[in-house]
């Protein structure tokens, strides 16, 4: 059995690309199963999705603990302990990163598997789809590739996926062309099974309940939300230009999580610290004041975006 964990923010297609494989790999003879986890959080909360794929009946349900490969579509979750990554890894295990850093440049800073591809998915789609969140597609060709699947198939799962998704047909086909380039681009890796030393996240706080006899659950401490810092979320992020507002306070009133502010001139000041990207003020800005710019990988933005 084969086993892939999809790590990716909501919006970002990681579902869809689990489905994709799946279907790949049932199109190609195989027993499959694909299945996401994600709560009830909005657009660049983390997710993830787990396909499973063997020649035998598959006895094994739930969230993948040891993935053979691990494909991730944004590689800012890879220091997120939230996201766990890379929990249950092994030295042998496959990890794809969208990324535009080479390999080495995330080894840098990252204690990662010994065989790390990277391509920047989301720059090609944007270049060539001209849709940042059109990755689906590209992420389930690309880990269909490392798994050993035949492109035909890949090429009818993509088909299906996005026809149940009432994509048009002529973006199903750009999707299918340059799907078909991600696919190329990389080569089948040899999976290794079992043995090595396994990988393991950033520990979480585990949270200590009261007793029964107390009562039902309660919030007894202050509002901490702000501590919270969402901004690592963003693969996009608001900007402002300033020639262009005409001080509407329309992204004021949208904004869903209350973090951009009017300053005394009439102007938006957005809070990077806990802005998510949700682009929800760049999309209903009646002037185009506000435009979605790509976050940068590497230097002070790896760590801090």
């Amino acid at each position: 059995m084969v086993a892939v964990r999809f790590h990716g923010r909501g919006g970002q297609g990681a579902k869809t690309a689990s489905r994709i494989l799946g279907t790949a790999a049932f199109l190609s003879g195989y027993v499959a199963q694909d299945s996401p986890i994600y709560g009830a959080e909005r657009r660049g909360a983390p997710v993830a999705a787990f396909t499973r794929f063997g020649r035998e009946p598959i006895r094994e349900r739930g969230a993948i603990t040891h993935p053979d490969v691990v494909v991730v579509a944004d590689a800012s979750l890879l220091e997120d302990p939230g996201a766990r990554v890379l929990e249950g890894a092994r030295a042998q295990t496959v990890l794809f990163v969208n990324s535009s850093l080479s390999p080495d440049a995330l080894r840098a800073h990252l204690s990662l598997p010994e065989q790390v591809m990277t391509r920047d998915v989301t720059g090609i789609a944007l270049q060539q789809l001209g849709q940042r969140e059109a990755i689906s597609a590209l992420l389930g060709a690309v880990a269909a590739r490392l798994v050993g699947l035949e492109w035909e198939p890949v090429r009818q799962a993509i088909t299906r996926e996005l026809e149940d998704l009432a994509v048009a047909p002529p973006v199903i086909e750009k999707n299918l062309t340059v799907a078909k380039q991600c696919y190329d681009s990389v080569e089948p890796t040899g999976l290794h099974k079992g043995g090595g030393q396994v990988i393991s996240a950033a520990a979480l706080h585990n949270p200590i309940y009261e007793p029964p006899t107390k009562g039902t659950a309660r919030i007894s401490a202050a509002g901490n939300s702000v501590l919270r810092e969402t901004g690592g979320w963003r693969t996009f992020r608001p900007v402002l230009v300033a020639g262009k507002c005409n001080g509407c306070w329309l992204c004021f009133v949208y904004c869903p999580d209350g973090v951009i502010a009017m300053n005394q001139d009439d102007r938006p000041v957005v809070d990077y610290a806990h802005c998510k990207g949700c682009q929800i003020c760049v999309h209903e800005c009646p002037t185009h004041a506000l435009v979605a710019e790509r976050e940068q990988e590497g230097g002070e933005a790896w760590t801090a975006k």
